[in-house]
């Protein structure tokens, strides 16, 4: 138990009139369960303040049954705003007596030697630069007896790098000591406190998304979003409540939005109802009509077109005109799947619909149907090549180009100016967005 003897040293009474007042005070000692032979031992607490840091909690467990023992130090503070790096230029013996802190989510590394010390990898410790090449020593010779037996020449070389090791902590060369810490509560000391240390580089990051998700904890929202508020909306999933259309009891809607490469954002909606088991997920596009409509048009020649991605809007009519066969506007909703997918639901709207192959459906009607049936699943193994006809006059819908940004000589997209029809379906001749209030004033006049 040295590292908590060394723990109750001068370094760790806060200075000023109250340190013997605090050097009085005894650690807390709580009965524990031991892990190596599950008798009992004993746990001892002490708070203490390190100068120039903050307060750490120093814990260490000894067993008096079997002589196993442990001491770890945790940061008695919260998680710090900003995360902390300290890079210290060894060069003499006293510069590996600087006392350290290293909490469980730092890194340590030595960069002349390529060594890390994965964050995570070791509880926190309140030790040396020296104790820390130490403790790396000890870990990497624990296993070398096995390594010279099974593995000679793996165990040669890491027998050459504790070497190396062993001269980095006799101070025979000069290196230089990293650590890092997202969490910002490790601490290099700086003997030289307050002044500054010529030898020792501390410097303050913001962390990064990956780094808060690591430590656990969520970085300020309003910062974020007044930054990036659009990938902060295609990364959350939001969520309301409705009821089930089929049989009318409570569920969830999760709702995302999601950018099409190439195309545009949509909104994907998703309602699942545990009372009945139905599923629905529909697709709404995220933008404003388009100023012309959209007619994609392409040729299946390989079956590996099964696997476009494909939007399709509820204004969108699809067709194939090898086959005869037209899907208007509003069937089947938004989608947003592959070209294998949305067949495979026209064919399944084709044989599970009761009015075309119910009982009141004649034999000639159903032999048509079901040939056709057949003909939809010859596309879909890739035996019949056909032409697959999008018309969107929203112009919100979208056919995956696999060999984007250039073009793709099976995929022919054509813009057009709509009819006055076209526009009578989607609502926009009675659509007045300009010099509204004018008229409406006069017209009251």
């Amino acid at each position: 138990m040295s590292a908590l003897g060394e723990a109750a040293g001068p370094l760790f009474r806060p200075p000023g009139p109250d340190a013997a007042a605090e050097e009085e005070e005894p650690p807390v000692e709580i009965e524990s369960l031991c892990m190596a032979c599950l008798r009992r031992g004993v746990t001892r607490l002490l708070v203490r303040r390190v100068p120039f840091f903050r307060e750490v909690l120093l814990s260490s467990f000894a067993c008096a049954s079997c002589g196993w023992a442990n001491a770890e130090v945790t940061p008695a503070g919260r998680l710090q705003e900003r995360g902390v790096r300290y890079t210290l230029a060894v060069q003499r013996k006293q510069d590996l007596n600087r006392e350290v802190v290293k909490t469980d989510s730092a890194t340590a590394s030595i960069p002349e030697l390529d060594f890390e010390i994965p964050a995570f990898s070791q509880k926190g410790a309140l030790t040396t630069v020296e104790g820390i090449i130490d403790r790396a020593i000890t870990g990497l010779e624990q296993d070398q007896p096995v390594r010279r037996e099974t593995d000679p020449s793996v165990a040669g070389q890491i027998e050459e790098f504790i070497s190396r090791l062993k001269r980095l902590k006799e101070a025979e060369e000069a290196f230089t000591f990293v650590l890092d810490d997202p969490s910002g509560n490790s601490f290099v000391e700086n003997p030289h406190a307050p002044q500054r240390d010529e030898g020792l580089v501390v410097t303050h990051y913001k962390r990064s998304a990956q780094q808060a998700a690591i430590l656990g904890i969520q970085e300020d929202e309003s910062e974020a979003k007044a930054v990036e508020p659009a990938d902060d909306l295609r990364n959350e999933v939001m969520q309301f409540n409705t009821n089930c259309p089929e049989c009318n009891a409570p569920a969830k809607t999760n709702m995302k939005l999601v950018h099409i490469p190439h195309f545009k954002e949509v909104i994907i909606m998703a309602t699942n109802c545990e009372a009945c088991g139905h599923r629905t997920n529909e697709v709404k596009s995220g933008g404003a009509i388009e100023p012309l409509g959209t007619k994609i048009t392409l040729q299946v020649t390989d079956p590996s077109d099964m696997t476009r991605d494909l939007l399709k809007s509820e204004t969108c009519r699809v067709e194939i005109p090898e086959l005869e066969f037209e899907l208007g506007m509003g069937a089947l909703g938004g989608k947003f799947t592959t070209l294998e997918g949305l067949l495979k639901d026209i064919q399944t709207l084709v044989e599970k619909n009761p009015f075309t192959l119910g009982d009141s459906c004649t034999p000639r009607r159903a032999e048509k149907l079901s040939a056709f049936s057949g003909k939809l699943q010859q596309i879909l193994d890739g035996q019949l090549r056909v032409h697959f006809v999008m018309d969107d006059p929203a112009g919100n819908s979208y056919l995956q180009n696999v060999y984007a940004p250039e073009e793709d000589p099976e995929l022919h997209v054509e813009h057009y100016e709509r009819s006055f029809e076209q526009n009578e379906e989607l609502g926009l001749n009675d659509m007045k967005t300009e010099d509204y209030e004018t008229e409406n004033a006069t017209s009251e006049q």
